[in-house]
């Protein structure tokens, strides 16, 4: 089967874009989709992502991690997709879609700059050396002294496949203060099992932990990551994070076919 495809990357968050709304795309063979984002033997990404049709809303997200099993939300990925859609015409400047930790509201501005609203946080779980929580993905978040030299891939999967993740498994961020309202951060992100260049929902757990921790009272907070620059903006009250948006770049790479 030939397939169309679209790249598109969101601050080096890279990901494999399909337009599915005819539903032929084989979803259950996860070999496939796994080559997919091969950066060797296929397109490569961080994850692919399908555009399908919702009855209620402008659109769906189904999004897979690059071993080619479907995943939870991808925050990046959900920001690419509002681009797509825009490409394909299915919006214009406005977004509802449905992922599957349930309903998004987005914008996207004329400088391909895109504003998804995440879910809300209730739950923040503080311990001596990190925090966890979920912000459509599970994260651990840790703050580091040597960010630049700290080795990623080994301290992010030995606490991923560790014994407080058991066998789920976490996202892991590890964090730099740089001013009261910055921060740099790099994730090790499951699925993937290594390090990427950027992620959404860690950027939005980061700038949550960061907060709850009294590392800064700022409730619009700047994410430096490998791969550029992230704003996560949000309410806070009576413990629960409500109108939290991801802010950053959603760019087209290129576009082709492949055989599948």
């Amino acid at each position: 089967m030939q397939l169309q495809f679209y790249k598109y990357q969101g601050t080096g968050n890279d990901f494999v874009l399909i337009d599915n709304r005819s539903n032929f795309f084989p979803k259950e063979n996860t070999q496939h989709i796994a080559h997919l984002c091969d950066r060797r033997f296929g397109i490569g990404g961080d994850g692919l992502i399908l555009l399908e049709n919702d009855p209620v809303t402008d659109f769906k997200m189904v999004y897979y991690n690059s071993d080619g099993n479907q995943s939870s939300m991808c925050g990046n990925g959900g920001r690419c997709l509002v681009a797509f859609a825009k490409k394909l015409q299915v919006i214009e400047n406005k977004a509802t879609f449905i992922a599957t930790d349930g309903l998004h509201h987005a914008t996207i501005d004329d400088d391909g700059l895109v504003s998804l609203q995440m879910i809300d946080v209730d739950a923040v779980k503080v311990s001596t050396d990190h925090v966890f929580l979920d912000t459509g993905s599970p994260h651990h978040v840790q703050l580091v002294d040597d960010l630049e030299n700290y080795n990623i891939k080994e301290n992010g999967a030995a606490i991923r496949y560790g014994d407080l993740y058991e066998k789920a498994g976490s996202n892991i961020n590890f964090v730099k203060q740089i001013d009261d309202a910055t921060f740099s951060m790099r994730t090790y992100e499951r699925g993937v099992e290594d390090e990427t260049l950027s992620c959404g929902t860690g950027a939005t757990a980061v700038a949550i932990a960061m907060n709850v921790i009294g590392k800064t009272n700022a409730t619009s907070i700047d994410l430096n990551v490998e791969g550029g620059k992230l704003v996560v903006s949000f309410d806070k009250g009576e413990g629960k994070f409500t109108n939290v948006f991801l802010k950053g770049p959603a760019e087209f790479v290129f576009k082709g076919t492949i055989i599948i």
